[in-house]
């Protein structure tokens, strides 16, 4: 059974820092392209950061430099490391585990809440 779980999210003030992780089960995660999105309320889902199997690492518009994607494939886990928070951060926070190729499979997690204000 996959399972897909983040953690870590909460509430911070403008400025702080908050460290995301999205720890996976059943899947052979050292293959799978680890991504994490956000949403707010009445807003489409939108993209934040991926990276893939390799390493490889892209970020959403405007948020490369406060935040950084990360993977530990020892631990099937991957990582969001937020800093410098504003409220315009404050969404729930998806992950998503895709492979690529002839047969795509993808798994969503359930979502952790980022909330930011002072």
């Amino acid at each position: 059974q996959v399972q897909i779980v983040e953690s870590g999210g909460g509430s911070v003030q403008p400025g702080g820092s908050l460290r995301l992780s999205c720890a996976t089960s059943g899947i052979l995660f050292r293959i799978y392209a680890m991504a994490w999105y956000r949403q707010v309320p009445g807003k489409e889902r939108q993209f934040v950061a991926v990276i893939l199997s390799g390493g490889t690492t892209d970020y959403g518009d405007s948020l490369k430099g406060r935040f950084t994607i990360s993977r530990d494939n020892s631990r099937s886990t991957a990582y969001l490391q937020m800093d410098d928070l504003t409220p315009e951060d404050t969404a729930v926070y998806y992950c998503k585990a895709q492979t690529y190729g002839t047969d795509v499979k993808t798994y969503w997690g359930q979502g952790t809440q980022v909330t930011v204000s002072s």
